[in-house]
């Protein structure tokens, strides 16, 4: 990446923080956008320019790709399962952002476009056990993926191989499993289950409290990616010749109750139960089938749930124990 020309849109979320931090350390110029003011940024880096830009507008698109080589789009309105579950129009509607970076890419010549998608396009006719097969890229279609949310990434990796096909932009496309790690969001509704089993532990010991709640039996599965491991996986996608959508997950398959218990471990508590079954749950089952980015690319998760875990509840608990926002604050960090 070292002298490229790159911009970053989503660089004020969670795996956009990181991943403007991570490029500049490879050598990268970096062009870090977001629709959020910067101070409600998850991180901000002082060796990027850094700017407040609505991409679901085509002239704020144009704007952003001027002069860059490569584009990383992982802006999107979104959120944990309670979030996703209950606002399909707003995710829906990140599809202007997507369509209209790829027709500025294509006008303003980028060498190469990266798209940010998600194990949610997957069809949930194959979700429907705990015990999931993993998923494999072409588990995809026939198509039935998450409503709103799903529909919107799966339809958005059309537009890129279409603009592939058509205009003979370079597009590749990863398929994020459940990414996790600090600097993310743990509170307000958009939080995902690792973040959000992490504070509600944390706050219970902080408090005294020694009571959980799970959102549904706690019997459903996933696996769960660490950020750092997301980062390599999503530098190796965009510089490979593979331009079919990947999997970028963890295989490490784990019911929620299991999730909990590692947690808890960590924060040397056992806390009573509560299972509420009216909340948002999501498919039954699901995990990745990394066979594709293991054979091409020779990717593989490096760091175990329960380190990854550790780093997490960490970060979290001494922000909530340091009685901080529950919105991240800016974190400045040279280049």
């Amino acid at each position: 990446m070292r002298g490229k020309r790159v911009l970053v849109a989503g660089a004020g979320g969670f795996i956009g923080g990181w991943l403007v931090g991570e490029l500049l350390r490879r050598g990268a110029s970096v062009r870090a956008v977001d629709i959020k003011p910067r101070e409600e940024w998850f991180q901000v880096h002082d060796g990027a320019d850094n700017l407040r830009m609505d991409l679901r507008e085509i002239d704020a698109c144009r704007a952003a790709c001027a002069g860059v080589d490569q584009v990383f789009n992982l802006a999107a309105d979104m959120g944990g399962m309670g979030f996703i579950e209950h606002h399909k129009a707003e995710c829906m509607l990140s599809v202007l952002i997507n369509t209209h970076l790829l027709m500025a890419a294509r006008e303003k010549d980028v060498a190469r476009y990266f798209y940010s998608s998600s194990a949610c396009v997957y069809n949930a006719a194959k979700q429907a056990s705990p015990g999931v097969t993993a998923l494999r890229e072409e588990d995809a279609y026939p198509a039935m993926p998450e409503d709103g949310y799903g529909w919107e990434k799966l339809f958005s990796e059309r537009m890129c191989r279409h603009f592939t096909e058509d205009f003979g932009l370079e597009t590749r496309v990863a398929r994020y499993h459940n990414v996790y790690g600090p600097h993310g969001t743990y509170d307000g509704g958009r939080e995902k289950a690792p973040a959000a089993i992490c504070r509600k532990v944390a706050e219970a010991k902080l408090s005294g409290r020694r009571e959980i709640e799970i959102w549904g039996d706690g019997e459903q599965t996933r696996s769960f990616m660490y950020i750092d491991d997301c980062l390599k996986g999503t530098l190796d996608i965009m510089a490979c010749d593979v331009e079919v959508p990947m999997n970028l997950g963890s295989a490490e398959l784990v019911t929620i109750n299991r999730l909990v218990d590692l947690i808890e471990e960590i924060a040397g508590v056992r806390l009573h139960r509560r299972y509420d079954l009216s909340a948002p749950q999501g498919v039954r089952g699901r995990n990745s089938d990394n066979g594709l980015i293991r054979q091409r690319l020779g990717w593989e998760p490096s760091i175990p749930l329960a380190t990854g875990l550790e780093r997490t509840y960490a970060w979290i608990y001494d922000r909530i124990a340091a009685g901080r926002s529950a919105k991240p604050a800016a974190v400045a960090i040279p280049a």
